[in-house]
């Protein structure tokens, strides 16, 4: 089979098990690079940097890919809104008011996962930030958001892409969608499950999830709609990783961390217990990779996690507590 799918709870790509011989074996080890794509209409990119070029700043990040996959990264979370650039009022989306969706900010989008499937990386595609909300271009209500999952699951399925996943909403219970349309459904189980069902009945091979907020957690009935179980870590404690991970487990699916802002040893030691307790592990370098003006250095973003990838990803190499 070409491209990503998945057996049991281990991720392939191309017929074998990702990470085979390696400690991080059949697990997805992550970066979380949503602002890659970033743009801001609203021209306060503009005011706060002389100069900054959205398509710059994406060949920046895909001039880098080869590197960081060289350290053992097997996915990145690339967003069509983006996340927190370190202000607020950015206008960055990939969809208009309606849903559909805008033809610049598609095509930026696809030269990264164009890049990626050229290095057998995957792109983990998330759909809905909280912060995208009261301006020309937010989506205007429940059909718009429903538009936009069916348009951008479309669109996957035009291009024919076989390393991109489905993330519909970052931290679907994130406060910030109250300030949305419809904001309660969005951040209702009962809507999740039925952005994930129309993702599926319009793309029915996408491997499609949702992700929680940062404790580690994520309510059964998405668990069982979704093809994996996605979570964020950043404040969960490094010691409860392991009873954290153990309960989504029983499920049978791949368990996912998309989002963990512990960098340096504390990074480390958080993407070596992930691995250990059979979770793959996302990296989020907030300081560096996701707020402006953004800066993608590779290994170098921070060293002591990417050696930790590598160890994690390397056949021969595995891990003790």
């Amino acid at each position: 089979m070409r491209g990503i799918f998945i057996r049991g709870d281990k991720w392939y790509y191309d017929g074998v098990v990702i990470n085979r011989g390696a400690a991080a074996e059949g697990l997805l080890m992550n970066v979380r690079m949503v602002n890659a794509v970033f743009e801001d209409r609203s021209r306060q990119a503009l005011e706060m940097e002389e100069k900054f070029d959205p398509e710059t700043n994406a060949d920046a990040f895909i001039s880098l890919i080869p590197e960081y996959v060289a350290y053992g990264v097997n996915a990145f979370t690339i967003s069509l809104q983006g996340g927190d650039p370190g202000y607020e009022g950015a206008i960055n989306s990939a969809f208009n008011a309606d849903g559909t969706l805008r033809k610049n900010y598609l095509e930026r989008v696809e030269r990264i996962i164009r890049a990626c499937e050229r290095q057998d990386v995957v792109v983990n595609l998330s759909c809905f930030y909280q912060r995208q909300y009261s301006h020309f271009s937010a989506l205007s209500g429940k059909e718009s958001i429903k538009n936009a999952i069916k348009n951008t699951v479309k669109w996957i399925a035009e291009k024919r892409f076989s390393n991109v996943i489905l993330e519909i909403s970052n931290e679907y219970q994130h406060g910030g969608y109250k300030n949305w349309p419809d904001g309660d459904w969005l951040m209702s189980e009962k809507g999740q499950l039925e952005l994930i069902r129309l993702a599926k009945q319009y793309n029915p091979g996408l491997l499609v999830s949702t992700s929680g907020l940062g404790n580690g957690e994520l309510h059964g009935s998405l668990i069982e709609a979704a093809d994996f179980i996605l979570i964020h870590f950043n404040i969960t404690p490094i010691d409860n990783y392991p009873s954290k991970i153990g309960k989504l487990k029983k499920y049978g699916k791949p368990v996912v961390c998309n989002e963990d802002d512990k960098k340096g040893a504390s990074g480390a030691r958080a993407l070596k217990q992930a691995v250990i307790n059979g979770c793959g592990w996302g990296y989020m370098n907030y300081t560096t990779n996701q707020s402006f003006p953004f800066v993608f250095k590779g290994s170098s973003d921070d060293i002591k996690v990417y050696r930790m990838f590598s160890k994690a990803t390397t056949p021969g190499n595995q891990f003790t507590e």
